[in-house]
């Protein structure tokens, strides 16, 4: 990633799903501490469509199928919030947030699932969440506040910093002050402006489609953490990505003989995957899988 004050203006990608860019990656194997070899994370290669044609010929377009491909349209924003180490800077309000660009903003989004803390917005910790929006152009401002309701709901907010894969865009907004009606002017929400230079550029990520077929044995699914590495050519690859964004996704997700998508934002490893690497942290209770196979669609904009 660069560091830069300044970014030149930007046309916005519009993505589209291009079918011929499909890889299928079979498996049919355990990842699973007490099971086959005791690995808990594989690499596939891929093999021809003749393969596996005949179960792909019942892939349809499904409600959940064209759900994701919506969400590839949009954009993902990774939001993190910083409350102060000070006394009582904590906050069990409500949070929301608005993000404004160049063309629309967001409108108001709760802040209610914290990726990383049970307790949100506890003091002097970092929580981070996940924001989806069509396209609103260059981000210009955020507005963040809360609706003041609650035991203790005065709050110090240090910083927001907002990262924009696809876009390949991570702006800080700084803040340090209280939103409290009985601290600093009283106000309870605040606008604030990016640090322009604390604005970093880097080239930006492209979703692929990800679809997980699990197998339809005995004791198959798995309540890990699933992760996935794609491997292009010349050495380059992504990095690590879970595909849940959630405990509760993975309870959810790679169920026996189930069939999941994500759409997920990777770094771009060009038009060739020449590999992959799947698995999971293993740890907790059913954290054994076995996997049949994989497929997956790189996204490309439109004139690509």
């Amino acid at each position: 990633r660069l560091l830069t004050s300044r970014r030149a203006p930007r046309e916005e990608p519009h993505w589209v799903l291009l079918s011929f860019c499909r890889y299928y990656f079979p498996c049919q194997r355990w990842l699973a501490v007490e099971e086959d070899d005791g690995q808990i994370a594989r690499e596939l290669v891929p093999v021809d469509e003749a393969f596996v044609k005949k179960d792909s010929e019942n892939e349809g377009q499904s409600p959940a199928t064209l759900g994701l491909e919506q969400k590839a349209k949009s954009t993902t924003y990774s939001v993190k919030v910083k409350t102060g180490d000070k006394k009582n800077a904590g906050t069990d309000a409500n949070v929301f947030i608005i993000l404004y660009g160049s063309k629309d903003d967001t409108g108001i989004v709760s802040l209610k699932a914290s990726k990383f803390n049970k307790n949100k917005f506890e003091r002097g910790k970092v929580d981070e969440f996940t924001v989806e929006s069509v396209d609103i152009g260059d981000l210009k401002k955020i507005k963040i506040g809360h609706d003041n309701k609650g035991n203790s709901t005065g709050w110090f907010l240090e910083w927001v910093e907002i990262d924009a894969p696809s876009l390949g865009q991570c702006l800080k907004f700084p803040c340090g002050r209280w939103l409290d009606k009985s601290e600093d002017d009283g106000a309870v929400e605040r606008i604030i402006f990016p640090a322009e230079l604390q604005t970093v550029e880097y080239i930006p990520f492209v979703p692929y489609e990800i679809t997980v077929y699990t197998s339809d044995i005995f004791g198959a699914g798995t309540d890990a953490d699933v992760f996935i590495v794609l491997y292009g050519s010349d050495g380059i690859c992504t990095q690590q990505k879970s595909l849940c964004l959630n405990k509760r996704e993975q309870r959810m997700y790679f169920e026996r003989n189930s069939v999941n998508q994500f759409i997920v934002e990777l770094e771009d490893i060009g038009d060739i995957i020449e590999k992959i690497r799947i698995g999971h942290y293993g740890g907790g209770l059913n954290s054994g899988w076995h996997l049949d196979r994989v497929t997956i669609r790189r996204l490309l904009p439109n004139g690509k």
